[in-house]
């Protein structure tokens, strides 16, 4: 089989580079060893599928050069997407923070990719796996559960490691193992963290806690919410920090964003210092988590007993609650994976490869990580939207 692009990857990035390359007059075929097409997509955003932001910016992406996105995500922004996502009759909503949601369901978003993507002529083979590729003087050949299948370009849009219950794997990584691909080490990201067992006797208890929070590392941080597990903490705030996050290092933590709580205490303590100090400060926090800020803090008693010194003590450990967490849950429950294809590697206008020509990386695999909240989809679309130009 002779073909012009063989897309490797049916999520966002490889299915937009499809539909694009197609709108072209190329000779296109997708291959995903999974059941459908999407299938990160039909999950995402408790299915509804967050699937741009409208406070795109470069600075809120990660990467050893952060500026590598800048090209694609400027050429195909946010409002082109936007724009689709309206062509298609896709009713949507901002939910908080600029992040974009379908009203009904994110397989609105699937539906609107696939119908693109064969209007443009694309053949997509799914449950297909992919056994090998080797480079020719002409392209590559590829080998896959369906046969051998030629092309003179091929773009490796397989996703990163994270949640491998959706069929992800290492296999981009792989691929540029072969070709000396230059690759920088990969890690979970916004993904919840982990803590000893000693932290988890005090934290396991608020299991289910929610809380809006401050969450800070090495000069980051998150004012969003953050919730209290068996198994340590998640919850936006800690999602997004975990992305910056170093092994060996605290979080600091700010439970009462925007309040002080000392001067509330002290007030308090005029009108009300019969009441004891953990159901004063319960007046501000959850009832458990004030009796664990309480206990932390080594204050008891009625609120009148606290001196002072005591009540700024605890306001203290209230907004800033140093935190070390052991890790991360893993690429288990880890929304995307950082680190990957170095862009050192790639054109940053093209995606190509600059030492394998006909060789494109685009997405999750490539070593550019966005924040929680559309970030890394406008990411997909962008570079996905950027290969298919040229390929």
């Amino acid at each position: 089989m002779e073909l012009d692009v063989v897309i490797i990857g049916a999520g966002a990035a490889g299915m937009m580079c499809a539909i694009e390359a197609g709108r072209r007059g190329r000779k296109v075929l997708l291959i995903d060893h999974a059941k459908a097409a999407g299938e990160k997509i039909r999950i995402s955003g408790g299915g509804r599928c967050n699937f741009t932001n409208l406070e795109i910016a470069p600075e809120r992406f990660l990467s050893e050069n952060p500026r590598f996105a800048l090209s694609a995500l400027k050429r195909f922004t946010q409002w082109d997407f936007i724009a689709r996502v309206d062509a298609a009759g896709i009713s949507w909503h901002e939910k908080t923070l600029g992040q974009l949601f379908c009203d009904r369901s994110a397989k609105d978003i699937i539906a609107l990719l696939l119908n693109d993507m064969a209007a443009a002529g694309v053949t997509l083979w799914l449950e297909t796996a992919v056994a090998k590729v080797r480079k020719t003087e002409h392209g590559f050949d590829v080998t896959t559960g369906r046969g051998q299948v030629r092309c003179r370009s091929l773009v490796i849009a397989s996703g990163g490691k994270s949640i491998p219950k959706m069929g992800a794997t290492g296999f981009g990584y792989d691929i540029a193992a072969q070709f000396n691909i230059a690759c920088v080490p990969t890690r979970p990201a916004l993904v919840p963290l982990t803590f000893s067992e000693h932290e988890l006797a005090h934290m396991a208890p608020l299991a289910g806690t929610s809380v809006s929070a401050a969450v800070g590392f090495d000069g980051t941080e998150f004012r969003e919410g953050l919730l209290f597990t068996h198994r340590g903490l998640s919850g936006p705030s800690i999602l997004q920090i975990s992305s910056y996050w170093q092994e060996g290092q605290a979080i600091t933590v700010d439970l009462c964003v925007g309040e002080r709580v000392s001067e509330t205490l002290k007030i308090l303590k005029q009108s009300a210092g019969k009441i004891s100090i953990k159901n004063a400060l319960a007046r501000t926090l959850p009832e458990k988590l004030a009796g664990l800020m309480t206990s932390l803090a080594g204050v008891t008693g009625t609120l009148a007993d606290q001196s002072n010194k005591d009540l700024e003590r605890l306001a203290g450990l209230v907004h800033s609650w140093a935190l070390k967490p052991v890790g991360t849950e893993g690429y288990r429950t880890a929304e995307v994976t950082m680190g990957g294809i170095s862009t050192d590697a790639l054109n940053a206008k093209t995606m190509e490869t600059k030492d394998v020509s006909g060789l494109y990386f685009i997405g999750e695999v490539v070593d550019v990580t966005g924040w929680l909240g559309g970030y890394n989809f406008q990411w997909a679309w962008s570079s996905g939207w950027a290969a298919g130009q040229v390929v």
